[in-house]
């Protein structure tokens, strides 16, 4: 038996009548018939009790009713679930971020948007370091990760560019840097600068003061680095969405002069995505 018999049992049970369950089934009553007596001959007792305009239960139908019914709900329930699976309206989605994603409001704005369009997903959103990220979406520990770009990623993995901003000069409140009306680049070359996860900032601020940057500790998160600052360990550059999300006492946030470097958050997914939920979830943002 399969869940066709069921369903065909379940059709005369309601019905009581062959012809008009092969009706609705859009069978010819034949065909019906020889189903229900397979049904009968393989189980080894009779479902029905036929008369001549309608038939009725035997109290082994009667038993079967309760189970078939069940048998088919959930036979219908698991095969919406997979054709739900399929389109990626459920699932599951770990994702990493790095911090500056929470401070510019996109990891947020993203994953709202997500969760609106797709609620009977789940995700596991978790912080994580930037060096690590690229290697933990490949290996399937992530799913997916935001990180800020420019960054060298491993073959396999693709970047969607998202939101660009620019740079300021976190740097402590009694720095003789802070008595300057404007800072540039070029007051910066007897600093030492503390380093962020992403570099490319500090690297291009000395490129473009014209020396070779004395550098310092990189502690790790945003936080971490703007505590050494504040701690006098030196300066660094960070991005601008850290104004107003990281405020530490002793530290102060400069623009710098003539400087127009961006960098950008991207989210980094494999190449050659399997799972349907994942891929729409980065479609939606490729989209956006």
């Amino acid at each position: 038996m399969d869940i066709r018999h069921f369903r065909y049992f379940l059709a005369v049970a309601r019905l009581r009548n062959f012809t008009r369950a092969a009706e609705q089934l859009g069978i010819a009553p034949p065909t019906l018939s020889r189903q229900i007596q397979d049904m009968e001959q393989e189980l080894g007792t009779r479902l029905f009790l036929r008369q001549q305009r309608e038939v009725s239960l035997t109290e082994a139908g009667a038993a079967l009713v309760i189970e078939a019914e069940a048998t088919v709900r959930q036979f219908e329930f698991a095969q919406r679930n997979a054709q739900r699976a399929g389109r990626g309206d459920i699932g599951h989605i770990e994702l990493g971020y790095v911090a500056s994603a929470v401070y510019s409001g996109l990891l947020q704005k993203q994953v709202r948007a997500f969760s609106g369009e797709c609620p009977d997903v789940s995700l596991n959103v978790r912080e994580s370091p930037m060096a690590a990220l690229p290697g933990m979406v490949l290996e399937g520990r992530f799913d997916i990760g935001y990180v800020r770009s420019p960054m060298t990623l491993p073959e396999g993995l693709e970047a969607i560019r998202l939101d660009a901003e620019g740079f300021v000069l976190a740097v402590s409140a009694e720095s003789w840097l802070c008595r300057l009306p404007a800072i540039a680049p070029e007051h910066l070359q007897h600093e030492t600068f503390i380093l962020p996860e992403q570099i490319s900032g500090t690297l291009q601020v000395a490129a473009q003061g014209g020396f070779a940057p004395t550098l310092g500790a990189q502690p790790g998160g945003l936080v971490a680095v703007i505590a050494l600052v504040s701690l006098g360990q030196g300066v660094a550059v960070v991005p601008e969405s850290v104004i107003g999300h990281i405020g530490l006492p002793g530290v102060l946030y400069r623009p710098i002069a003539g400087f127009e470097v961006t960098s950008w958050l991207s989210l980094i997914h494999r190449r050659f995505e399997k799972s349907p939920v994942v891929a729409r979830y980065i479609e939606r943002v490729r989209k956006q």
